[in-house]
Order: C-alpha cells, then structure tokens, then sequence
C-alpha cells in the first residue's frame, strides 16, 4: 500500500501528538515558517489566506523550522506568542520540525520525495499545497507570496473541486 499524507503523526504547537488524517476532504497548505527570516511577513499573507478561505475548507499548517540560518532558535511558546501578538495567526501551527537532512520530519521526507512536486527545500517558507484527497497538487518557492495570483488561483481551483 502506497504511504499516505494522512497516516503522518505530527506534534502542533501545544505538544499533543496528532495526525493529518484529521485534516482529510481538506485543502491543505503545508508551510515551512520561521521567526527572523525575510519571508516572515508571509505570516500575514498566510493569515489572510486563513481568513478568507478557512469557511471552503482549507486548512494552512505552519511547521516552525531552525534549519536555515538559524532563524527559529525559540521554544514552541515563543513561536506561539511571536506568532499571535505580530500576525493574529489562528492557523494550525505545530512543533518545530526538520525540514531537511538525516532527521528530516517523516511529513517533509514525504513532501519533497513527491514525483512532481518533490526536491528539497531550499529555505523557510516553501509552500506545499495539497488536494482533498491528500495529494501534493502543487509547490512554491519561498518568494512566492501567500496572496499572490498564482497561488489565489492554485487554492481557488482545489476548494472548488
């Protein structure tokens, strides 16, 4: 049986063991997020995204990351609060995670192993988009703005299928 985005155990933000599979019939936008890097803004964008489509069905995931540059060196209640009091975020953000290399987190190890959309990430804020039925449909690079047309389009397209 081929492996599944939902069968992928993940830790949110407040340390509760959870699997994507509560996320299935969702749109899914998978982010790598980090604190002090110069795509932090993003989280705005992302929150807007959040805001505006949230009611359709999509469902954004911010994985906190310290793999480039050391740009997330908090604790998951730093991420939290950064994340809150600078951006309003209320999306579902998790622990901080692997993104590359020997420990990469078993959901990234699966995203950029994708026959498509698959290679490694290359800096935070590497966006992954996923169908409702938990397969990777599309990816953008870390200067691609949440709000940008492509990826209102991208997201517009999957919510209405």
């Amino acid at each position: 049986m081929k492996s599944s985005i939902y069968n992928i155990s993940v830790i949110d933000i407040s340390g509760n063991n959870r699997t994507l599979s509560e996320y299935a019939g969702k749109v899914l936008l998978i982010v790598n997020v980090a604190s002090k890097c110069g795509f932090t803004s993003q989280y705005s964008g992302l929150q807007e995204l959040n805001e505006k489509f949230l009611s359709k069905g999509l469902i954004i995931c911010g994985f906190p990351s310290n793999d480039f540059a050391n740009q997330e060196l908090g604790s998951e209640q730093d991420i939290q609060e950064f994340c809150s009091l600078n951006f309003g975020v209320s999306f579902p953000m998790f622990s901080k995670v692997k993104v590359k290399g020997k420990e990469i987190h078993p959901l990234f190890d699966y995203l950029t192993k994708h026959d498509l959309h698959g290679g490694r990430i290359m800096w935070n804020f590497s966006k992954f988009l996923i169908n409702r039925t938990g397969v990777v449909s599309d990816r953008f690079a870390p200067f691609t703005k949440p709000t940008s047309r492509r990826m209102l389009k991208a997201v517009e397209t999957l919510l209405d299928q």
